[in-house]
């Protein structure tokens, strides 16, 4: 098993961390997802050669790696994300 760290961009707040978690989990492979706020860190835990599908959910959910342009569409997505993560925690 692997486990990788990725800097994300656009992270707020607890829902952003828990849509994060329920969707990287829905990747086969992947075992754990974790997410630390403070440090805009996932850190994701799976079997085999996911690391490109893991980015690219995190993309698609407005979380795409700190290194990439961080353009206003991504930030749409990430709000929307956000608040979905903070409904499905109530």
């Amino acid at each position: 098993m692997k486990t990788e760290r990725i800097i994300v961009a656009n992270l707020k707040c607890n829902g952003c961390a828990s849509t994060i978690k329920k969707e990287l989990q829905k990747i086969e492979g992947v075992q754990q997802a974790d997410v630390n706020l403070e440090e805009d860190k996932v850190m994701v835990s799976f079997e085999g050669n996911l690391h490109n599908s893991i980015v690219e959910k995190l993309l698609a959910l407005g979380y795409p790696e700190a290194t990439e342009k961080n353009g206003l569409l991504l930030q749409l997505k990430s709000y929307t994300s956000c608040m979905i993560g903070r409904i499905n925690n109530l």
